[in-house]
């Protein structure tokens, strides 16, 4: 697809991703917003539902989706909940339209796994065989042939960007692999929910999704993919209370014969030369705080020489790098456009 002008359509518009997406689009010079669609605020003025946006939207059709299903539009980028985005992809992807969805439905190449981990049946599985990960730095080319994306989520993105160069590589051990992740309660959604009301997450941590978080299978996929053999982790999530961020520290052990050097030469053959993937030099450690409204993903690492562990820090914005930052990245491979357009915004600091 040619880079012309897009119009888009955000379909789940006014929750947490779907704000990220205007946010980011609107600073997109090949992008105009055509539909968004909202089925609890639907009825209101534009301006109420969208406040931060307000006087930037005029001319968009808002309203409820199947409204505006047939509406006129190039690209659809579906921010909706877990199992209802595969049958809205399927009819769009009938009218001709590029979509990228945000959902976990065509993230799976198992669909009996995904039914399985989300108790639903798939909405389209026919379709999932042509959806393509939408892991940029490593199935660039793919993206760039597909009319179907699948956004990673936010915790695998996270843990795959730390974990994946040194599988591919044969560095570490695939076996008894640990990622213990902190995140922020915009993970949980906009919706209010009991767990991530306010009193119940300030001023503490806790674990949740044990012994087998949702997000687990989906981190094994892609981690045996680059292996070349069955890839197990232990996934164990924090919900920490800060907005945003995603801080992931895994554990693996060095395979035998292999050094520090090794694991150096596997990162810097991964990532030289990425936009979004930063290497942090000696000293420097991840932080939520140095990605926070970005599209990077920043990177460090150390051997524990005595214990010979390999130890990796992985940092981004789960509402940007691990979710609609990773969208537009994919739309503009898409769409032909540079992969960075929309996504130039350095972090927000302090």
């Amino acid at each position: 697809m040619s880079n012309k002008m897009k119009s888009a359509a955000i379909f789940g518009a006014t929750g947490y991703t779907g704000f990220e997406l205007i946010r980011l689009l609107l600073s997109h010079p090949g992008v105009k917003f055509s539909v968004l669609t909202s089925e609890q605020y639907s009825g209101q003025p534009l301006a109420q539902a969208f406040p931060p946006f307000k006087g930037r939207l005029d001319g968009v059709s808002f309203g409820k989706m199947e409204e505006l299903l047939g509406a006129k539009f190039d690209v659809a980028f579906l921010a909706l909940p877990h199992t209802l985005s595969s049958s809205v992809a399927a009819r769009l992807l009938g009218q001709g339209k590029v979509v990228v969805d945000l959902s976990a439905d065509f993230r799976f190449r198992n669909i009996p796994l995904y039914e399985s981990v989300y108790g639903v049946t798939h909405g389209a599985p026919a379709l999932a065989s042509k959806a393509v990960y939408g892991l940029a730095e490593v199935y660039r080319e793919k993206i760039r042939k597909t009319r179907l994306v699948a956004v990673p989520g936010c915790f695998p993105t996270s843990v795959i960007l730390g974990l994946r160069p040194l599988l591919a590589a044969g560095v570490i051990d695939a076996k008894g692999i640990v990622a213990d992740c902190k995140t922020g309660v915009s993970g949980g959604g906009r919706g209010p929910k009991l767990g991530f009301h306010f009193p119940e997450t300030d001023e503490g941590i806790r674990p949740y999704g044990l012994p087998t978080h949702r997000h687990t299978p989906e981190i094994d996929q892609e981690l045996s993919l680059a292996a070349g053999k069955k890839t197990a982790i232990t996934f164990v999530p924090h919900l920490v209370p800060m907005n945003r961020g995603i801080l992931a520290t895994s554990y693996s052990l060095l395979n035998p014969k292999r050094t520090a050097k090794d694991v150096e030469a596997a990162f810097r053959k991964a990532y030289e030369g990425e936009t979004f993937v930063r290497m942090l030099p000696p000293g420097l450690l991840p932080s939520t705080k140095d990605v926070r409204g970005s599209n990077f993903c920043d990177i460090a690492w150390q051997v524990d020489e005595k214990t010979r562990r390999v130890i990796v820090c992985s940092a981004i914005d789960n509402l940007v790098k691990g979710a609609s930052g990773a969208a537009v990245q994919c739309f503009n491979l898409m769409c032909g456009f540079k992969e960075d357009e929309g996504l130039k915004g350095m972090p927000l600091f302090p």
